[in-house]
């Protein structure tokens, strides 16, 4: 089966990525590119996530001198595999992050100086190219790039080391200076015709000059195909420029701009293959990518070197929805007090009630739906399934809670990961109730609620827990829990605090239905600058408020309004509003408040409908 990646060049212009060296040297790193592989993985998977960011559909393995020659002169010697693999493996992985179909190509460089001394002779140097290119095999690259090479013969012998090893494509390039001839004074004619006669798949100029001179060698090498009857896709990768030294750096003259023009040159002058070389950043190639406009022939599966079925062209760009930030926390900037409702999810497999529940809670101006995670440990449908619906379905933005109970640190989040990718942003981190015997179920708890928020905060600076990269950061409002009526009300408030000081956004409280207990709560926590959305459980009849406060774990119902409940009778439900209404009246002119968190019991909507009707006509 054809190679998909020569297959995608069939198919249009291919964007390579840009200089990984200077986008290193951007960043800090002030030693060679293999020891940044070896000793600094992080920086060099962060460079390809920037390159894949901008649009790239090649990437390049930060392995241009990773061959026996340079690591030797460095102290490295013996490692050329592991510089390689490595090489290899977190390219893949910044693929893998990203989700985008790209192609992984093996770098391979020149030898260097000691070819160019006569210390190597080319025997050497095809023993170092066959160690290289078996360890970018040996890694999963899905082709070869032989580059910046100053001379056919020492390109040839990179060639027939490689098909000595696979019969993955190799795209060969040389270098040229300015007169278009390589350092060693071969022709475009002469490099088209060798490589070619070599067995390379593509050939083509990179490094050593800018656009202009670059597009004048595609042209020469163009009308070198023409002339000796040779079907070659071409490939050009210039320097942003000749460089200029300032305050001890090299400076590259050419803007992204300049590369956007250059982009739809090539592609006219029948380039298959484009990209940028020293000087080049990603910004110069989302200017080629935004020039050329849609994916080109990357658009097919990269997974495996050998052949895949193809795919619809996926979005460089996540999907549609997914990159909308949280409109609850918008609100909550702009100072507006906001009224969350939760809805719990059914316990069978039919979402319908809590559907309809959520459309008639938005129509009484509810801003957001919390949605429980199995609450009371017993067995419920998914949190997260049910908020993708209400989103689709309703158009209400949703709150999940997510207890440490049920999943280990991985599973925590690995359904993270697929919440945000769905369009979920807000979360509240919950330690959870534990499972009664009767659930067979045990408990995890990897973390608790504190333990919790800090994976999140992780995973909005764009890293998981143990430190990978995500390609990107999340965009979660972290939301925690507070209980103003716990019985170790110390221990509650040094939490509180542990919760803030780990990364949370926001407060949410357990229903306190006295305000002198939430003011004296507050104040004894301290000045704090998040949000808080106090609890509103509306009460239903007498036998509901001794429930709530005999059996429900953390909730006081004071004396009065137990007994105002007792002497309502049948106008229970009636009297538990008018009690929410005020309680809501007496706290939302307190400056820690930002809005109310309703919870109606059993499954009442209608109830909490009415409230929060009322609340936002009384605003």
């Amino acid at each position: 089966m054809e190679n998909t990646f020569l297959e995608a060049l069939t198919r249009g212009l291919l964007l390579g990525d840009g200089a990984a060296g200077t986008l290193l040297r951007s960043r800090g790193w002030t030693g060679r590119l293999f020891e940044a592989v070896l000793d600094r993985p992080d920086l060099v998977r962060a460079a390809h996530e920037e390159y894949i960011a901008a649009g790239a559909e090649l990437l390049l393995t930060a392995s241009f001198d990773a061959n026996r020659s340079h690591l030797e002169r460095r102290g490295y010697a013996g490692r050329v595999r592991d510089a390689n693999f490595q090489a290899a493996r977190i390219a893949r992985d910044a693929r893998e992050i990203a989700g985008v179909p790209l192609f992984i190509g093996g770098s391979v460089g020149p030898i260097g100086r000691d070819l160019q001394l006569g210390a190597w002779t080319m025997d050497d140097a095809y023993e170092a190219f066959r160690e290289q290119i078996g360890a970018l095999v040996e890694g999963g690259v899905d082709l070869l790039v032989l580059e910046t090479f100053p001379s056919l013969q020492e390109a040839e012998t990179a060639l027939r080391a490689a098909r000595s090893i696979t019969d993955l494509p190799v795209v060969a390039m040389l270098n040229f200076n300015a007169d278009l001839a390589t350092p060693a004074g071969e022709t475009a004619a002469e490099v088209v015709r060798g490589l070619a006669a070599s067995g390379a798949d593509v050939v083509g100029v990179n490094c050593g000059v800018g656009p202009q001179a670059a597009l004048d060698m595609l042209q020469q090498m163009a009308a070198a195909c023409v002339e000796a009857g040779i079907e070659m896709p071409l490939a050009v990768k210039p320097n942003a420029g000749l460089p200029r030294i300032v305050r001890g750096q090299e400076v590259y003259p050419s803007e992204p701009a300049y590369f956007a023009d250059f982009a739809l040159r090539a592609k006219d002058m029948g380039a298959a293959l484009i990209g940028g070389c020293c000087g080049t950043t990603p910004p110069h190639v989302r200017a080629m990518r935004e020039a050329l406009g849609s994916v080109g022939g990357a658009a097919v599966s990269s997974l495996s070197p050998h052949g895949a079925p193809q795919l619809d062209p996926p979005p460089l760009e996540e999907p549609a929805g997914a990159a909308a930030p949280s409109r609850l926390r918008d609100k909550l900037s702009a100072g507006k007090f906001v009224i969350s409702v939760e809805i719990d999810p059914p316990r069978g497999i039919n979402p319908r009630k809590a559907i309809e529940g959520a459309a008639l809670l938005r129509d009484a101006g509810a801003d957001a739906i919390n949605i429980g995670d199995s609450p009371m440990a017993r067995v419920r449908m998914s949190a997260l399934a049910l908020a993708v619906l209400i989103e689709r379905e309703v158009g209400l933005e949703t709150l999940i809670h997510q207890t440490t109970r049920d999943r280990n640190l991985m599973a925590l989040q690995s359904d993270l990961l697929g919440a945000h990718a769905l369009g979920i942003r807000n979360v509240i981190a919950l330690t959870g109730d534990p499972a009664p015997a009767a659930s067979q179920s045990s408990t995890v708890w990897d973390v608790d609620s504190i333990g919790f928020i800090r994976v999140l905060r992780r995973l909005n600076e764009g890293v998981d827990f143990a430190g990978n990269s995500l390609g990107r950061p999340t965009e979660f409002l972290i939301a925690c829990a507070a209980n103003p009526t716990a019985d170790d009300l110390e221990l509650e408030l040094r939490r509180v605090r542990e919760k803030l000081d780990a990364g949370a956004h926001m407060l949410m409280t357990q229903p306190a239905y006295d305000v002198d207990v939430v003011r004296t709560f507050f104040d004894r926590l301290g000045p704090i600058e998040v949000p808080v959305l106090l609890g509103v459980l509306p009460l239903m009849s007498s036998r509901h408020t001794e429930f709530i406060h005999n059996e429900l774990a953390g909730v006081v119902v004071p004396d009065d309004v137990r007994e105002r409940m007792r002497l309502a009778g049948e106008s229970g439900a009636a009297a538990g509003i008018e009690i929410a209404l005020e309680h809501v009246e007496a706290t939302r002119s307190l400056p820690f408040v930002s809005g109310v968190y309703l919870m109606p019991s059993f499954g009442r909507y209608e109830v909490a409908a009415e409230l929060a009707r009322r609340i936002v006509a009384s605003s």
